[in-house]
């Protein structure tokens, strides 16, 4: 399983960016999707995830009501849309991999960097 974050970038305070996350070597519809982020010093931060036919997500206190976690089965693609960005949501966000009932993501991306200037 391969998995290839895109769409970050630098947005000031206030703004969106939609990440995306393509899929491949495997069965997405299989897998339990979830997007974490890392900001410098820190440890690595869970935002919230999907299950396998976009039914059911979870997203963390931090990110609710401003994040939304989907996916596109037909495209095998991962999205999260971020809506109200301030600069404490500057990170590397990482998109994640797993098969239920498993409670580890076996399966991570490279990261793509979101900043957000004040």
């Amino acid at each position: 399983v391969q998995l290839v974050e895109s769409g970050g970038g630098l947005v000031q305070a206030g703004g969106s960016l939609r990440l995306s996350c393509t899929f491949s070597g495997g069965t997405f519809t299989y897998y339990t999707m979830a997007w974490f982020r890392q900001a410098p010093g820190q440890e690595r931060e869970y935002v919230g995830s999907i299950n396998w036919s976009g039914a059911s997500t979870d997203s963390s206190e931090s990110v609710k009501g401003r994040f939304t976690i989907s996916r596109d089965n037909t495209k095998n693609t991962l999205y999260l849309q971020m809506n109200s960005l301030n600069p404490v949501d500057t990170a590397v966000y990482y998109c994640a991999a797993k098969v239920p009932p498993s409670t580890n993501y076996n399966y991570w991306g490279q990261g793509t960097q979101v900043t957000v200037s004040a």
